[in-house]
């Protein structure tokens, strides 16, 4: 076991932790980090195992989470367990939401991955959706929400926001930002966008995670084991740490503040391309 292996393995999961969830894409952070932070000798069908496994540590941090608000199961105070109605029928919105992305992303998903995922597409959209964050928020200032509550979020809503994880699949859009983006013009509070794009995480990310995974294999070797293990298990802990710090900060505060990094890292990716 490499100690210097495990501390990069380390830091990946860090970076994946909080750019999963933070609307300013993982994609244009793991780039710049692949790039500055080379894993020693790794296969290619690694990497690309590795890259599944931090996601799924992501997701794993919103099941544990939210566990109370989605598992529809319950016991009553008589010990008799019972399915409540509410969280069926928040599932279905979720998987409603979900069918654009599996109909039109999963067929597309190697033409994309192989013709966009690069520098110069991932500065764009880095810089192209940090401009509608703060377009759209100031769209919004002095306007009051239609949807504060789960319940009010409507099959139709929930569909056009499943609509635009489509384009997410462009590299450096980010899937959280680009689906809160839609929930907030489709009348819903931040609180409200946030909370229901980590539930689109679980299935979207969750399947094409999957898929992902049976495609490249399993890891060969204990130092293979052992950094895929470290980078997951750091980046559920820190996934746990940011949503947490995600929800109370928009309680009070726009996203705008996002849209402005994106932009800056967008103009940093450009730089670093020319520059290299």
């Amino acid at each position: 076991m490499d100690f210097i292996e495990i501390l990069k393995a380390i830091i990946y999961g860090i970076v994946e932790g909080i750019t999963e969830w933070l609307p300013i894409s993982s994609t244009g952070h793991l780039i710049i980090l692949e790039d500055l932070l080379k894993f020693k000798d790794m296969r290619t069908d690694f990497w690309n195992l590795f890259l599944v496994v931090i996601q799924l540590g992501a997701i794993l941090a919103v099941i544990v989470i939210y566990f109370k608000k989605l598992f529809p199961v319950s016991r009553s105070e008589s010990g008799v367990f019972i399915i409540e109605k509410s969280k069926l029928r928040l599932w279905l919105k979720i998987i409603i939401a979900s069918i654009p992305a599996a109909v039109i992303g999963l067929p597309f998903d190697d033409i994309l991955e192989k013709y966009l995922q690069n520098t110069p597409t991932v500065a764009t959209m880095l810089i192209v959706v940090g401009i509608v964050f703060i377009i759209v928020e100031n769209y919004n200032k002095d306007k009051k929400a239609n949807i504060t509550r789960m319940s009010e979020l409507s099959y139709k809503t929930a569909f056009f926001i499943g609509i635009s994880q489509v384009l997410a699949m462009i590299p450096g859009t980010s899937r959280s930002g680009i689906t809160i983006i839609a929930a907030l013009l489709l009348g819903a509070s931040r609180v409200i966008a946030a909370e229901f794009t980590f539930y689109l995480a679980i299935p979207v990310m969750l399947g094409a995670s999957l898929l992902r995974a049976i495609k490249y294999g399993l890891p060969q070797g204990l130092n293979e084991y052992s950094i895929i293990i470290t980078s997951f298990i750091v980046s559920f802990i820190v996934s746990i740490v940011v949503i947490k710090f995600l929800m109370t900060y928009i309680k009070k505060r726009d996203f705008k503040v996002f849209g402005w990094y994106r932009i800056a890292l967008g103009i940093v990716l450009f730089l670093y391309m020319f520059i290299k």
